[in-house]
This record gives C-alpha cells, sequence and structure tokens, in this order.
C-alpha cells in the first residue's frame, strides 16, 4: 500500500513592499531580512489569533490569568499602588566602564529608555515625557518595545512615541523588540528617531570614533545579525552594543563589543521584597534580569524598562530612565 503523502501547511505568499514605506528598508536590511521579519510577523499574527487554542496558550492573551493577577492585587490592597509605582519612574545615574574608551569619549552622557509599551496606559506615557524632559544627556538611545501588544494596530504606539519624541533632545538611536512590528519603522524614523536594524553608526568628537551597534530583536524573531554589526567595525576601535534583550550576552562578548545595553526583562515588573525576579522572560542567568553585569570582557546593563507589559502594576521593581556616564574600563 503506498505511504500517505506528508501533510502541508501553506504559508501566505510575501507581502508585496513595493511602493510602499518600507520599500526604502529593503537596500538597508537586504531582501531576506525584509521578507523574513514580515513574514514572521504575520505567522505570529495569524497563530495568535486564528490557531485554534492558541489565543489562550500565548501568555499575552491569557486574559484570565491577568484578571487573577488584578484581583489578587485587589484583595491584598495593593492594586492601587501597583498602578502608582507604574507612573512614579526611577532615574539611574551611573557609571559606564568602556574597555578602549576614547578619551575624548569620557563623561559622555547616554540616557536609555527601554520597554515603553506607550499603548498601555496614557498615565506611563505621561509620566515619562515629563520625566526626560528635564534630564541633562548627549543622546539618547531606545531599547525596543513601543507597544503593549505583540500585534495589531500601530496608531496608538505612533502617538505614544510622538509625546515621547518631543520631550527628548539630541540624537536618538533605536532598536527593534519583541513586541514591535518593523512596519514602526517608517514612522518612527519619521520621527527623528534613527533606528539600527543589524546596522552601526559612528560617532565622532575631537577626533576620535566611537561605534554604536543595534541589533534586530533576538528573543522571539531572532533576525540579529552579529557578524554584520561585528564586520563593520574596525577591529582596534570600540563599540557599544544596543539589544533588545541581554540573552545574546555570550555572543556579543566573544563578538567584541566592548558594552551592551538592553531591556525586554522588565527587571521581573512584580517581584519579591528585595527587587527580586520571579519571572524574567529571557534565557540567560538570574543576575543578567535587571541592573549591571559582566560576562568576560563584556560590560553589560539591562534596565528595569520604564513602562510595563501584561498588567499595568509594579511591585518592588519601580520602572526605570537611566543615565549611562561613559568612563575607560
Amino acid at each position: 500500500m503506498p505511504s500517505a503523502a506528508p501533510s502541508t501547511v501553506q504559508a501566505p505568499p510575501p507581502a508585496s513592499t513595493a511602493g510602499t514605506p518600507l520599500d526604502g528598508l529593503r537596500a538597508r536590511l537586504g531582501r531576506t531580512h525584509l521578507r523574513q521579519r514580515l513574514g514572521l510577523e504575520r505567522d505570529h499574527e495569524v497563530f495568535v489569533l486564528n490557531r485554534p487554542g492558541a489565543h489562550f496558550f500565548y501568555p499575552e492573551n491569557w486574559y484570565s490569568v491577568h484578571g487573577v493577577i488584578r484581583h489578587c492585587l485587589r484583595l491584598s490592597g495593593l492594586h492601587g499602588r501597583a498602578q502608582r509605582n507604574a507612573r512614579r519612574h526611577r532615574i539611574v545615574e551611573r557609571a559606564l566602564p568602556v574597555r578602549g574608551l576614547p578619551p575624548a569619549f569620557a563623561g559622555l552622557r547616554i540616557l536609555q529608555l527601554s520597554d515603553l509599551h506607550v499603548d498601555m496606559a496614557a498615565a506611563n506615557t505621561h509620566a515619562i515625557a515629563a520625566a526626560v524632559r528635564r534630564l541633562d544627556y548627549d543622546l539618547c538611545v531606545l531599547t525596543g518595545d513601543y507597544r503593549a501588544r505583540t500585534f495589531g494596530p500601530l496608531a496608538a504606539t505612533v502617538d505614544g512615541m510622538r509625546e515621547v519624541r518631543e520631550a527628548l533632545s539630541g540624537p536618538i538611536y533605536a532598536v527593534l523588540g519583541n513586541h514591535d512590528s518593523l512596519r514602526l519603522v517608517p514612522e518612527l524614523e519619521c520621527l527623528g528617531i534613527r533606528f539600527l536594524l543589524n546596522e552601526t553608526v559612528t560617532l565622532e568628537r575631537d577626533g576620535a570614533r566611537l561605534h554604536l551597534a543595534g541589533v534586530d530583536d533576538a528573543h522571539y524573531y531572532q533576525l540579529h545579525n552579529l557578524d554584520k554589526v561585528a564586520g563593520a567595525i574596525p577591529e582596534d576601535e570600540t563599540a557599544i552594543l544596543l539589544s533588545h534583550t541581554p540573552e545574546i550576552y555570550r555572543q556579543a562578548a566573544h563578538a567584541g563589543f566592548a558594552a551592551m545595553l538592553s531591556g525586554h526583562t522588565h527587571g521581573g515588573q512584580i517581584c519579591l521584597p528585595g527587587g527580586i525576579p520571579l519571572i524574567w522572560d529571557a534565557r540567560c542567568p538570574r543576575r543578567l534580569a535587571a541592573g549591571p553585569w559582566r560576562h568576560g570582557a563584556l560590560v553589560g546593563y539591562t534596565s528595569a524598562g520604564a513602562g510595563t507589559s501584561v498588567v499595568n502594576a509594579r511591585l518592588n521593581c519601580p520602572p526605570e530612565i537611566t543615565i549611562h556616564t561613559l568612563q575607560p574600563d
């Protein structure tokens, strides 16, 4: 008896970007990266919305779990406090030691904002904009996750990011997170936010050079390309890497980056007393879940994030806005 033919699942045809704002990204990303990113986004949305059971098993859509968390917070009398905590941003000023830092860049102040989730709660976004407006820094980096959900409309995200952008000054560089669509890039770049999509920019100061590299999301989409960004940097020059997640810390260290700035984990968001995270949703040790860390010669920092995800609440883990002042390591 002949064997049955294997079953196949027909993937939707790749969407054309010709004549759209995304068409301008083709030369920057390359055809393959562009098609992969858009295709994976489309697959993800189909999986979450249409696949039987996926709307329950995908954590973002566990509405019942969200309700349980909120109910537990209310029963404990902590719900209002946890929501207020989400609007009370801690300003973290710290030194970032950078191996091989050119003396001209000592004292450079980098503002890091991560995991803004600007369409989660308007009050949170207002608080972020108010906090950054009064800060002193030389440039700003955004380490991903601008929208609350991982799929769906983008208009509210763009509006929220416009509010934050208007409160910022100086150059702004950004990477995409696992919540973000590539379709956000043209609209946010029109606001003056330069995305680094497996790309590198060179900063110059008094004739010295420092490289800033950024990779695409390495958590869900896994389209980060360290070979490409590291290959664009002269071997004897210094580079800082922006990655939404700290999960690629070992690869980044061996690729020769001096420092890495990340987010993604929210520091746990709802933590035990002392800021001990229960979960951090990243394939990395707990020591990389929040704050400064080191792996070999690589110095890293994982922001606890400025926004909230899943539930608009924070306990024992305040939202964070960080200013890194560069110094030689």
